[in-house]
């Protein structure tokens, strides 16, 4: 479903995404992690083209991502969520879902107008997330974790095929922690395509079936996550001389 062919992405003579390669299937859940600094948002927005790579290619079904905008990347069902929510705290929380909907990537494009079936498709994506209560609370009353959660529920908006998650568990408890990992799961099991980053290595190893590891702008390993966690470069990369 999405191919990365030898991308490369400098900033100042500085690489930060060197000859990385891999493949996504169509109906799982892929993570891609690696160390702090290894790459791994600066790819995700090589992917959406907030940034144009230098060389290389980047695929989705047959079309080259790396040479289109970004509004039409998104109108080909990819959305996007961002490792900072991105959320109107003056708004409700089913404005703010309201608000995003398919043309920008991530859902996260501000459009005038709002319709009926926007406003039934965000009551169908509260329910799912279970937060149908919240429905009028301000975004500025929820909690960081409550926030996270939302950030997933406005990448629904747009109906995404596939689904590009940056740190979705990042500062959130081990309820809602459990409650993104069944959401996610649930998403696959419809069909959808997730790629996600993430820190958490048990929310990696629990529902990943594929784990990509990146370090230094390239990706040193890629497997089941069984085959990752022996993986002496990962430990490396990840531990240093003391793996």
């Amino acid at each position: 479903m999405l191919k990365i062919n030898n991308a490369t992405k400098s900033f100042a003579g500085i690489v930060a995404v060197d000859g990385c390669s891999f493949e996504i299937k169509e109906g799982t859940i892929s993570a891609l992690i690696g160390p702090n600094g290894a790459g791994k948002t600066t790819l995700f927005n090589c992917i959406s083209r907030i940034y144009p790579i230098d060389s290389g290619e980047i695929i989705y079904k047959d079309h080259r991502l790396d040479l289109m905008p970004t509004h039409k990347i998104a109108r080909l069902g990819i959305g996007r969520s961002f490792q900072i929510t991105r959320t109107l705290d003056h708004l409700s929380v089913t404005e703010n879902l309201v608000l995003h909907t398919a043309g920008g990537i991530g859902s996260h494009l501000l459009l005038p107008g709002v319709t009926k079936e926007n406003r039934i498709k965000a009551d169908e994506i509260m329910e799912f997330l279970g937060i149908s209560a919240l429905a009028d609370m301000d975004m500025g009353s929820l909690s960081f974790g409550q926030k996270k959660l939302l950030d997933l529920g406005t990448v629904l908006m747009a109906d995404p095929e596939l689904i590009l998650l940056d740190e979705p568990a990042a500062g959130v408890n081990l309820r809602l922690l459990e409650d993104i990992i069944d959401k996610l799961v649930t998403l696959k099991n419809q069909g959808r395509t997730i790629l996600l980053i993430e820190h958490n290595m048990d929310l990696v190893m629990e529902i990943s079936d594929e784990v990509i590891v990146m370090s230094a702008g390239m990706v040193i390993a890629s497997g089941q996550p069984t085959e990752i966690q022996k993986n002496a470069e990962v430990l490396e990369a990840y531990l240093g001389n003391n793996a």
